[in-house]
């Protein structure tokens, strides 16, 4: 890492008051191992919107702080306001990574190239989903009550960077960052 956490989020340039100060109170005394800042901005009909996305690993977490603009309080002189969550989970309770290398035009592809995207996923996050839904016997004239079936799906942390969006510096930082991670939680892949 060439730059120092703190370094990165000033660099990053959203609000980096805020998210320096969300990021000093999640890690608290313990030691940052590794990190990887991502902002980026998306554009709707109507909105232009900043995202950023920190990864942290301490000896025993990975943080995920994410922070959002936010559309401010209706009413005669609202003000725009951002918000920040923080993620925290034992590096022991994360079950996987995944990284995906996407390359255009594979065939002109050579060693040390760097891929057009990376996706980083990491599995063990704290966020699940449920979906359910009526359980039914088959018997479409049926009108009994059955209960409901349903599954439960954990939400992954994805992070995607792009060698045209982001530039080399993020695709490499990214790859120094999940071989940290793979390390931490003892696999390579």
């Amino acid at each position: 890492m060439a730059q120092t956490l703190d370094q990165a989020v000033k660099i990053a340039g959203y609000y980096p008051a805020l998210a320096t100060s969300v990021l000093h109170s999640a890690i608290g005394t313990e030691t940052v191992r590794a990190h990887f800042v991502h902002a980026e901005t998306t554009f709707d009909d109507r909105e232009v919107r900043r995202h950023m996305t920190v990864l942290v690993i301490t000896d025993t977490r990975l943080l995920r702080v994410h922070m959002d603009d936010g559309a401010g309080h209706a009413g005669a002189g609202a003000a725009h306001e951002a918000s920040a969550t923080v993620e925290t989970t034992a590096l022991g309770a994360i079950r996987n990574t995944a990284m995906t290398h996407v390359v255009h035009e594979p065939e002109r592809f050579s060693e040390g190239d760097l891929p057009s995207e990376l996706v980083l996923a990491v599995g063990g996050s704290v966020h699940s989903r449920v979906d359910l839904e009526p359980a039914t016997c088959g018997d479409e004239s049926c009108e009994a009550d059955h209960g409901y079936t349903g599954t439960l799906t954990s939400d992954d942390i994805l992070v995607r960077v792009s060698l045209i969006a982001d530039g080399a510096d993020s695709i490499r930082a990214l790859q120094d960052f999940a071989g940290v991670l793979q390390g931490a939680i003892g696999a390579r892949g």
